[in-house]
Parts: structure tokens; sequence; C-alpha cells
């Protein structure tokens, strides 16, 4: 059901049946370490190339969210990835050995919450019995793509953010009235928000008006108190981006409880001053999600969070022909 201007609610409230989360080696020394099902210690993960490993992190995060969910490819009526490559090529040569009708997406580092937010309206509106979604990113073939050869070793402003290896995928399935499960209760659709900022080093600030945005939209669509969950987690604007989104909560009178509003950029690294301003990458916020978040919360720890992934949504090409980077972000209401 459309709620207001670009939420959905889910009647049905969709469950999501099981999560995984792989991760590379920088990943496994990170705070969040043990809320990953699989981590590597190479970054290459016996493959020939960046791009074929951030390839097999994908495919390894929907085989383990399968196996724990006890659903077998065949049985999948959608897979729903996305990537940061070109032609999103990790998640549509993925698609090859998972043999499911495929849907690509690309929203950048908002693409975890996009799948999530679409598998769960495939779901709820009976088109599908089960919807994986998934996506991934790599340190490495990031670096290649978007900023200098990786053999370079290029400095990096502060406000610059170290792309997460890692791949998170979800099982989403109808909801049989089973107790004690998660649940995926609302989406809200981001609208793109330019702010004319063109620094690729800093794409928090490029990013954080489209949280807010989202994040504005959701209370008012849903028409709910702004101490209603537990948690909103961002992903991933890192310090800078952070710090710009609560000072627009502050500017327009937003006043959603300081404690909290934590942001996956942050999270997933902690104060490791080695990634600068965060984590960032399609693999960010979907492993401290499907891997961190749900096992809190399945442990307890929330009743209610709110998932906000971010995307900047610049290419190189754009870049170099002096485009400003626009940003959007899609945030999923998920329950207990």
């Amino acid at each position: 059901m459309l709620k207001g201007h670009q939420t959905w609610e889910f009647a049905s409230k969709p469950v999501i049946l099981a999560s995984a989360a792989v991760g590379g080696p920088f990943e496994a020394n990170g705070p969040l370490a043990n809320d990953f099902d699989l981590l590597h210690g190479d970054m290459l993960l016996q493959q020939k190339s960046w791009e074929q490993a951030e390839k097999v992190l994908l495919e390894e995060a929907c085989d383990k969210a399968l196996e724990k969910a006890g659903v077998l490819k065949e049985h999948v009526n959608f897979f729903l990835g996305g990537d940061l490559m070109n032609q999103i090529i990790s998640s549509s040569f993925a698609a090859r050995s998972l043999a499911a009708p495929y849907l690509g997406l690309f929203g950048a580092c908002s693409t975890s919450m996009e799948g999530l937010a679409l598998a769960s309206l495939l779901v709820d509106k009976q088109s599908a019995d089960y919807a994986l979604a998934a996506t991934c990113s790599h340190n490495a073939s990031a670096e290649k793509q978007f900023r200098y050869p990786t053999e370079y070793g290029s400095q990096k402003p502060p406000t610059a953010q170290w792309t997460v290896t890692a791949g998170g995928a979800a099982v989403v399935a109808r909801n049989d009235g089973t107790r004690n499960r998660v649940h995926v209760t609302s989406a809200t659709i981001g609208r793109v928000v330019d702010m004319g900022l063109t620094d690729p080093f800093n794409m928090g600030a490029a990013m954080a008006p489209a949280a807010f945005d989202t994040i504005e939209a959701h209370f008012r669509d849903r028409k709910l108190p702004y101490d209603t969950y537990d948690l909103i987690v961002t992903g991933d604007l890192g310090r800078v981006g952070h710090s710009i989104l609560c000072d627009l909560f502050e500017r327009h009178g937003i006043t959603i409880p300081l404690q909290t509003y934590q942001d996956a950029g942050i999270m997933i690294y902690g104060d490791n001053p080695d990634v600068w301003s965060g984590g960032s990458g399609c693999g960010c916020s979907a492993a401290v999600t499907y891997g961190h978040l749900l096992n809190r919360m399945r442990q307890g720890a929330w009743q209610k969070i709110l998932v906000v992934a971010t995307g900047a949504l610049l290419s190189p090409l754009s870049f170099q022909q002096g485009e400003s980077i626009p940003g959007v972000a899609h945030a999923v209401s998920i329950e207990m």
C-alpha cells in the first residue's frame, strides 16, 4: 500500500528468513568481525582479478543466506542484485550461477536497501514466494575504477572513505505467522538530491542531504513520532556525512534522539584512523545490516530499526566532465 507520497507499507509484513555477510581481511580486523558468516584472508579470494573476487563475495553471501534459510536456488523467484562496477558485472555474473530470474539494480551504495525494498514489495504483493536481495563491493576494484590505479597508493584527504570489501544477502519470504522473526514493514524510496558538490573524496557530504530528505519523508508519510525506532542507521555517510546530517536534523527541527542514530560507515571499522572518514561501498550497509544489525535484533537488542542506505550517483566519466555528485537514499523499516 502506498502511504503518503513515496512510502510503501507492507500489510503482510514479509519475513527476512535469513541473511548473510561475507568480508575480506580488513573487515576481519574490525569491531563487527564476529557478525560475518565468512571472512577471507586475502583480497583476491584465490581469483585472477579484483573483479572476479568481488563476484565471489556476492556468490558466497547468496549461497550462505539460502543455506541458512533452507531455501534451494531453484525456489528463488527473483534475484535482485547490484554493485558499483560498470554494467553491474559482479551481480550479473553472480546471477549466472544462481540461475534465478534476475533484476539488476544500480543505486550505488544505496543498492542494499533498494533491493530489500523491491524484494519485500514483490513478496507482499504475492508476486514472489522467495526473493533474494544482495549486493557487494571490493576495495581494490572500486579504487581501480573510480579513483587511481590500486598500485598507485595515492594519498587521500581526511574526508575520503574506505570502500568495504564485503557482500551481503537476504532471503525475503511470505509471512507464515511464525513468531520471533524479522519482518520488513515499510520502505521509503528516496529522491535524487544534488547540492552541487563535486569532490569525489567527500561523498559523505554529497549524500547527507539525500539521507535527510528520505528520513523526513519517511516520518511524514507514515505520520510517526521521531522516537519510533530503537535505532536509525544510515549507510554510509562516514564521520563527515554523519555530522552534516545531525546538523540538518537540528536546523530543521527533526528531533531524532542522537543516541539512536548511527552510521554503518562508522560502525564497520570503529575508530581505525586508516579509513579516514569511515567505510563506504555497496557492501558496507549490506554487511552491517545483514550481519550485525539483524543478529542483534534476533538477540533482543532492538525491536524496530530504520536502515537508510545512501548512494553517490557519480561515475568516472561524470567526474571527469565536471559534473556534480547527485545523492539518493532508500529507507527500510525492519521489526521483530
